[in-house]
């Protein structure tokens, strides 16, 4: 299975600092972003390409802090 999910959208409009975006293969499908995160020569109209990828470390980094945090609390509460 892959880690990766790439789509296309369509920069629908620009409302003050955020992108309104539509998924090319359901244009019902509408999300923002800051446009602060779109390629700075991105205008209404573009398709742009989205790439979402899993990053295996730095969940397992996140996931170890955490339990190590619960055991932490845990361990306020004996005495």
């Amino acid at each position: 299975m892959e880690d990766k999910a790439t789509f296309l959208v369509s920069l629908d409009r620009i409302e003050g600092d955020l992108a309104v975006l539509l998924l090319r293969e359901n244009e019902s499908i509408r999300f923002t972003l800051p446009l602060s995160l779109l390629p700075g020569d991105a205008r209404e109209g573009d398709i742009l390409e989205i790439a979402i990828r899993r990053d295996v470390a730095a969940t397992t980094e996140a996931r170890k802090r955490v339990a190590e945090r619960i055991e932490r609390l845990r361990g306020r509460g004996k005495a």
